[in-house]
């Protein structure tokens, strides 16, 4: 068999793909799960394009509540407004934790990011939470098929001993230390395989997860995966104003004069990873955000994303501030490296208007640097 590098990430997607659609799938845990450790490894990604060995159940915990807050809106089909079950029973009980965090709240519709300013301590109570459900029930059974574990994405150190278990992560979460180990340990390449599948997976993983949330609703899908995992509602009218001041009223890609039609952009695409972080967020004319779409920026346009959110920083850590805006700036940057170093021999990254070039690795690690 062969054993290059290629074949071993192949390899790795069909089986990883396979163990999804053969598990038994009650609730969308394993989707969500999945894409979290995938995001976090994008995230993680060190300046020399290294993935994580391991992540944290808290980590993974925050993540997966960021996946699911825009799910616990409401979802309008007729005269019917729910939000939508994701368990073959009853509400999945994240999905349950997470609309009584929402619903105590004095605006329900805010951004998980202002939700967590407005009630931290609740916030911090739903992590808990939503921590000890991945311990108790999807990572121990992720990677379960027929009855018969295969550890081949990561190792974790507990069982299902449930009731020392749960006295073990009690004490963890209050910061008394204690013997429970909250690393979720990737096998040797995993992480890598994340990161650089996330172009190839994420689409197909967002449309089982659709798939699975509509039939346990009896809805069809064709709407359903744009309301789940399009762009975020949010509105980013907030920030507009305030980026243009910050880019002297000049279009981030060709420095034109922008008008009343100017428009906020995702310099990482929305497609390639969700994220609405001040960091990520350009302002460009019409014509240039239309032509750039969810394709990946050129070297040169990735060196000026760079230099503005290095040298300006703190500028937009008080625009961030200002309209409560979410800021992580460490998070943005680890994305784009993940994705940017990895970009196979002949990916084209978009220039200006239908102007394309072909990666250069040299040229890509220089704007990243």
């Amino acid at each position: 068999m062969s054993t290059r590098p290629e074949h071993d990430l192949i390899a790795f997607a069909e089986r990883l793909m396979s163990l999804l659609d053969l598990s038994q799938r009650s609730a969308t845990y394993k989707y969500a799960v999945l894409l979290g450790l995938m995001d976090l490894c994008l995230e993680a990604t060190d300046r020399h394009g290294q993935a994580p060995q391991s992540v944290t159940t808290r980590e993974l915990a925050r993540k997966v509540i960021e996946l699911y807050w825009p799910h616990t809106q409401n979802f309008e089909m007729g005269p019917l407004a729910r939000v939508l079950r994701q368990n073959n029973g009853g509400q999945a009980r994240v999905l349950a934790d997470i609309v009584a965090f929402r619903e105590r709240l004095p605006d329900p519709s805010v951004t998980l990011d202002r939700a967590r300013q407005f009630d931290s301590a609740g916030f911090g109570r739903l992590l808990d939470d939503v921590e000890w459900t991945l311990i108790l029930m999807p990572l121990p059974r992720l990677q379960v098929v027929g009855g018969h574990s295969d550890p081949f994405v990561y190792l974790i150190g507990w069982n299902l001993d449930t009731l020392r278990l749960r006295a073990d992560v009690r004490r963890y979460q209050r910061g008394e230390g204690g013997d429970f180990d909250n690393l979720i340990r990737f096998l040797p390449g995993v992480g890598d395989h994340l990161v650089r599948l996330n172009g190839l997976l994420r689409p197909l993983i967002y449309r089982g997860w659709a798939s699975m949330v509509a039939r346990f609703n009896g809805l069809p899908e064709s709407k359903l995966e744009s309301f789940l995992f399009g762009i975020d509602r949010t509105s980013l009218n907030p920030v507009r104003e305030l980026l243009t001041d910050l880019q002297h009223g000049q279009c981030f890609y060709c420095s034109a004069r922008l008008g009343p039609a100017a428009e906020v952009d995702h310099f990482i695409p929305w497609a390639r990873r969700p994220d609405n972080g001040i960091h990520n967020l350009v302002v460009a004319d019409r014509r240039c955000n239309g032509a750039k779409s969810d394709f990946l920026a050129a070297p040169a346009h990735v060196g000026t994303w760079m230099e503005r959110n290095r040298g300006r920083a703190a500028e937009l850590d008080a625009v961030a501030s200002q309209v409560r805006w979410e800021s992580h700036l460490d998070r943005t940057l680890g994305a784009a490296r993940g994705i940017y170093l990895r970009l196979g021999e002949g990916t084209r990254l978009w220039l200006a208007r239908d102007e394309f070039l072909k990666v250069e690795p040299g040229l890509v690690q220089a704007a990243l640097a």
